[in-house]
């Protein structure tokens, strides 16, 4: 059996003080610039990886990936060097610890704390989205914060570019951490957009305000199962203290169906603070309330059609909304104005939550994946050693108690909301409850397909580990 060279002492022009931490893929080392005495991390790729021209184009990619997203909320990529037998990737140093490092050392985080790190992981994915650039891996491992408190993305080795993917990844073929990554991406990670990031976005807030790792103890094939059918216990019911707004966003970020996501990490921002940001207010709106005005203008039709304008507080507007005041919500238009462009409720952060309703998703048994399908997975890593390009392995935390079903939700043509006790709707809704069928013969081909599928991603798994 080969022995692999050591890691020098210098690499480049830097001298290496000591090991951050290790893993399968290769090795962070702290590390100065013998030059300018600026101390950095450096990635090395492990000797047997590097043999890979898959991954070692990944590694390079995710040096070129990071060094276009120049934001205080990305870690900046400084140096790279694909020349063997040690290729390695420079980063900025982060005096600090993972989100996942401090779930596993403090349990869950507080409410508040937690939202204001994800706003800045927020902003960090947004300027990549604007780039082109889909992260794929985000999770708590791949979120440090500094000892000021500013959180910052890292490891963007499966970055996705949104207009061209360099052929390195595979139709068919699943590249991610399976506890935190979307249900699509599972089938296919090229196809995966924006929105998979904020699937993932909304699984690390999961487990900060949960402590719990989101689908934990399941094998990737049950957790993309439970996935696809929103199998898993609301943030709430884990953590009762949580806000009914944080726990809404979170469902919303991680509903099944990336249509019922919010399109934007700027909306998912919204979601969880319930307001407008100014740079997404319309530039032609005609007026603006007075600095600190609590101010809105509805416009709602009562039950004979007839149209009505009223003003209000925006508590005082969502009392009203939550007695069903104002009719159908999905047809009640809003603005900071009386004389503004009105807009659906859906659109306005501050109303939003009343209006659309993370619904499950009934998935058929035949939406498995296909049989010669290849699925490359990443273990889900319980919090532990890292820094700049987390690279271990851990196994995830104990499995909490089982997923309960998921809640009851009403899909309206023009959104989704519950319907009041009594509406029409509603005695439409428990009128129309099909009867118990009796059961069936059980149906063996979904059980052949999954033991296709897991033979093929063993062996496809073997094939690419040479």
């Amino acid at each position: 059996m080969a022995v692999e060279p050591p890691v020098p002492q210098q690499l480049g022009n830097y001298d290496i003080t000591s090991k951050i931490a290790e893993g399968g893929m290769g090795t962070v080392y702290k590390a100065r610039n013998r030059a300018t005495g600026e101390v950095v991390a450096i990635k090395v790729i492990a000797p047997a990886t590097a043999k890979n021209p898959i991954l070692l184009q990944r590694f390079e990619r995710e040096f070129l990936a990071a060094k276009v997203l120049d934001h205080p909320n990305v870690v900046r990529a400084l140096d790279y060097s694909g020349a063997p037998p040690h290729p390695f990737l420079v980063m900025e140093f982060v005096d600090g610890l993972s989100i996942g490092q401090c779930i596993e050392q403090k349990g869950k985080y507080a409410e508040e704390e937690a939202v204001r790190l994800v706003a800045q992981v927020c902003d960090g994915l947004q300027r990549a989205h604007k780039q082109g650039l889909v992260h794929r891996d985000v999770k708590p491992d791949n979120i440090l914060v500094d000892k000021e408190g500013v959180a910052k993305l890292t490891d963007m080795g499966l970055v996705k570019e949104v207009e061209g993917d360099l052929n390195l990844t595979r139709t068919g073929r699943g590249l991610g951490t399976p506890h935190y990554m979307a249900p699509e991406q599972f089938r296919n990670a090229k196809t995966v957009d924006v929105r998979g990031d904020i699937y993932s976005l909304g699984a690390t807030l999961y487990a900060m305000v949960t402590g719990v790792v989101p689908f934990d103890n399941a094998s990737p094939l049950d957790c993309w199962m439970r996935k696809i059918r929103n199998e898993f216990r609301t943030p709430k019911e884990l953590n009762p203290a949580l806000s009914d707004r944080v726990d809404w966003a979170i469902r919303r970020a991680m509903s099944a169906e990336p249509a019922q996501r919010p399109a934007s990490c700027r909306e998912f921002l919204e979601d969880l603070t319930g307001q407008s940001r100014p740079s997404q207010q319309n530039p032609n709106q005609q007026g603006q309330p007075a600095p600190g005005a609590d101010v809105w203008y509805l416009v709602y039709r009562d039950e004979n059609e007839k149209p009505h304008t009223v003003k209000g507080s925006t508590e005082g507007i969502r009392n009203a909304l939550r007695d069903s005041l104002l009719g159908d919500p999905s047809e009640v238009l809003v603005s900071r104005t009386k004389h503004g462009q009105f807009t659906p409720l859906a659109s306005v952060p501050e109303f939003r939550d009343l209006v659309v309703t993370p619904a499950p998703v009934a998935v058929p048994a035949a939406r498995t994946p296909n049989p010669d399908e290849t699925v490359e997975y990443r273990e889900a890593a319980a919090p532990g050693p890292t820094s700049s390009g987390n690279l271990g392995r851990r196994p995830a935390p104990k499995a909490s108690t089982a997923p309960k079903p998921p809640p009851y939700s009403y899909n309206s043509p023009s959104g989704a909301y519950p319907p009041p006790k009594g509406s029409r709707e509603h005695k439409v809704r428990v009128e129309a409850r099909a009867p118990r069928e009796e059961p069936k013969p059980f149906n063996w081909t979904p059980v052949l397909a999954i033991i296709v599928l897991v033979l093929t991603a063993i062996i496809g798994y073997l094939v690419l580990a040479k």
